[in-house]
C-alpha cells in the first residue's frame, strides 16, 4: 500500500488518447477532451477529473516523445513493446493502453 499513486502517461503530441475512436458513449468517461481524440488534450481531462476524485493522493505526469526518449521509456518499449499511449502505474506498465478514465481509477485504488 502507497499513499501517492504516480501515474505516466507516455506518447507524442498528436498521438490519439486511446485505439477507438471518440464515439457518444464515452466509455472512456472523460467529456471535455471530446471530440478530439488528442492525447494531451484528454491527459489534461483526466487530470481534473482523478485530481477531483483522488485529490493529492495522486500525482500524474504527461511525458511526450517528440524531442526523445526518456531513458527509462526505451527500457520499457525495449521489454515490454506496450501501444501507445503507454500508461505507467508506480512505475509498472498497466495494459490499458489507452486515456480511460474507468480503467485508470481502478489501477489506482488497486494501488492505494
Amino acid at each position: 500500500m502507497t499513499n501517492i499513486v504516480e501515474i505516466e502517461i507516455v506518447g507524442f503530441s498528436d498521438s490519439s488518447c486511446g485505439p477507438f475512436p471518440c464515439d457518444g458513449d464515452r466509455t472512456c468517461e472523460l467529456e471535455k477532451c471530446a471530440p478530439s481524440e488528442n492525447l494531451v488534450t484528454a491527459f489534461e481531462a483526466l487530470s481534473e477529473r482523478i485530481k477531483y476524485i483522488f485529490g493529492s493522493n495522486v500525482a500524474l505526469k504527461l511525458t511526450l516523445l517528440d524531442d526523445g526518449i526518456p531513458d527509462h521509456i526505451v527500457a520499457i518499449i525495449e521489454e515490454k513493446h506496450p501501444p501507445i499511449p503507454i500508461v505507467i502505474v508506480n512505475g509498472k506498465v498497466t495494459p490499458i493502453g489507452r486515456i480511460s478514465l474507468p480503467q485508470i481509477r481502478e489501477e489506482i485504488e488497486r494501488a492505494l
